[in-house]
């Protein structure tokens, strides 16, 4: 078994990879890996898993929650290390944004841009007010960097 953290997930196309804890290349993540609920797996979780050589490089299996991480959820407090070889390697596009976690900051100057072009006639005060809603609503689903 191998020791790592999970990168990203995207759920909705049901893939992510995972930065092992010795270093080295992240492996692939595929959802069909996992032996958890999907709804378990986000950036910064602490798993175990075998190392399988696949088409593209090196492939998670019997993905797990790691035993040893004292984090709530298994969620650690420290940001996950990345490498981009394996998901170049495994031809996923590198700048598609479903697949970014930004840093508070970028995440709400980038909802506050859609506010403004989806709602102009909204108030600041209003934005202000749904835009610490989305940033706690992107923090529980790990789109936002601790």
């Amino acid at each position: 078994m191998v020791a790592g953290r999970v990168v990203r997930f995207d759920g909705a196309r049901g893939y992510g990879f995972i930065a092992p804890e010795t270093g080295g290349e992240d492996v692939f993540l595929h959802v069909n890996d996992l032996l958890i609920p999907e709804s378990f797996v986000r950036s910064g979780v602490a798993v175990e898993f075998e190392v399988e050589d696949g088409d593209r490089g090196l492939k998670a299996s019997s993905v797990r929650l790691a035993h040893n991480d004292g984090g709530p959820g298994g969620v650690s407090s420290r940001p996950p290390v990345a490498s981009s070889s394996a998901r170049s390697s495994a031809g996923i596009d590198l700048d598609d944004p479903m697949c970014d976690v930004l840093s508070e900051f970028e995440y709400t100057r980038e909802c506050t841009e859609l506010l403004l072009k989806a709602a102009p006639w909204m108030t600041g005060e209003q934005i202000v007010q749904i835009r610490q809603h989305l940033a706690r609503f992107g923090k529980n689903h790990g789109w936002i960097e601790d």
